[in-house]
């Protein structure tokens, strides 16, 4: 969160983010020097800037020769600049929509092949996915929580958690959404030998459907 949140600051900036808007709408990497002339800055300035949004991670950095030349004489590869193939998202509370359409859809596709019902394939592969985050949560049940974004908060010999990422989809498709992210935490708690917390339905205003009651 906070290197996308740096990255989206870095737009702020405004000749960062016309010589960013300029190189994203190029059907073709371009050289500093032609970004230079498009947005009407020095050739220094708009390396300087270009150099800062590579290293943000909203463009990237290919070297080719453009005389189609090769060998001895050639020359050096120009460096040019694209925008990068990666997704910056910033979400304040932190959502994670992406993560549940690919479980969704997932879920969908392999309920046409195998004609099992979808609701049993989505809660299934949450209890996976839940599971196989447990191995970078080094066996931290509220450290591996706070990564995902649940925000969890200690209460009493309980956990809430405070925050749903998949709020808007929980509001319309209660029912569904829940049972999915209760299969995904008690994966998660499986995954890492969590045994002090069960992870049970409890909704409630103001913090997300699960809750992480003492065994």
């Amino acid at each position: 969160m906070a290197d996308h949140v740096a990255a989206v600051a870095a737009l702020d900036e405004p000749n960062r983010r016309r010589l960013y808007d300029f190189v994203a709408r190029q059907a073709a990497p371009v050289s500093k020097d032609e970004a230079s002339v498009a947005v009407d800055v020095p050739r220094t300035t708009a390396a300087f800037h270009l150099d800062k949004l590579v290293e943000m991670g909203l463009l990237d950095v290919v070297h080719e020769r453009r005389s189609g030349r090769t060998g001895p004489g050639a020359g050096r590869p120009a460096k040019l600049y694209l925008r990068s193939s990666g997704q910056i998202e910033v979400s304040l509370p932190d959502r994670r929509y992406e993560a549940a359409s690919h479980l969704l859809t997932d879920a969908l596709l392999e309920a046409q092949t195998t004609g099992e019902p979808p609701r049993e394939i989505l809660n299934r592969r949450a209890y996976e996915w839940g599971s196989d985050l447990a191995g970078s949560a080094g066996g931290e049940v509220v450290e591996a929580l706070e990564s995902f974004g649940f925000e969890p908060r200690q209460d009493g010999g309980s956990i809430l958690l405070g925050n749903c990422p998949f709020h808007s989809l929980a509001q319309r498709h209660t029912e569904l959404v829940c049972g999915m992210n209760l299969c995904l935490i008690s994966g998660l708690l499986d995954g890492i030998k969590e045994t002090g917390h069960t992870a049970n339905l409890d909704p409630a205003p103001g913090h997300c459907c699960v809750r992480l009651d003492q065994a």
